[in-house]
């Protein structure tokens, strides 16, 4: 099996799951079905992406001992909203208004930045600064946590945070940096380094290549794979 087997049934059996939830707990409040509409959908955004503009990275082959694991691992992130539905608090419009927009800002960088990716590397082999990396070099990462961090927003508790922070911390700052130090063969690299941040956006400075240089981000080749 693919790495992506176990990421994508992930994805798609968590709008299912979620309405299981509401139902088992009879919880069909605002919160829920907020929860259900940004997760639910992000997990079907994602197969979608796997079809039309899928990451060669997780074509990876896999024994289906680590496939389980990996959708076990996944599977942390159904926490969230076992503990929105099953705890019966209400959550207030402000609070699911926060999430709703934390969402919509993720997933247009989530996605918006790896279809730029998919589709010029097409294109072009090669370096890109511009478009979603002028400013951030991760703004696929940049786009998950704002996502994941509607999630654990919305459902009103701790837990779901140590799981997000547990994740980013373990998984994502070691793929940047490792990234970083991949890239940073290309001449470009000190000089977009300078204009733009590692995860968030450097709002200070050139926002593009200077005198038309080339682009510097990662190629899909060499890219490290993201977590979920």
């Amino acid at each position: 099996m693919k790495t992506s087997h176990a990421i994508d049934l992930h994805k798609v059996l968590t709008a299912p799951v979620v309405l299981a939830m509401m139902i088992a707990y009879d919880d069909f409040s605002a919160g829920a079905w907020a929860y259900l509409a940004i997760h639910g959908s992000y997990g079907l955004m994602w197969r979608y992406k796997s079809l039309v503009f899928p990451d060669r990275q997780w074509d990876q082959t896999i024994t289906a001992a680590f496939g389980v694991q990996m959708f076990v691992g996944l599977g942390l992130y159904w926490v969230a909203p076992w503990l929105l539905i099953s705890g019966g608090t209400e959550a207030p419009g402000w609070l699911i208004g926060l999430a709703v927009a934390l969402w919509g800002f993720g997933t247009l960088f989530h996605y918006g930045a790896d279809a730029q990716k998919h589709f010029v590397l097409q294109a072009r082999p090669g370096l890109i600064t511009d478009g979603f990396f002028a400013r951030t070099r991760n703004p696929n990462y940049l786009g998950e946590v704002l996502i994941y961090a509607a999630f654990a927003t919305l459902s009103m508790h701790w837990i779901p945070w140590l799981i997000n922070g547990f994740y980013w911390i373990v998984v994502f700052v070691p793929n940047m940096r490792k990234k970083d130090a991949s890239m940073s063969r290309y001449p470009e690299w000190d000089a977009y380094v300078a204009r733009t941040g590692l995860l968030l956006p450097k709002l200070v400075g050139r926002p593009g290549p200077e005198d038309g240089a080339p682009s510097p981000t990662e190629t899909a080749s060499t890219a490290p794979p993201r977590a979920q």
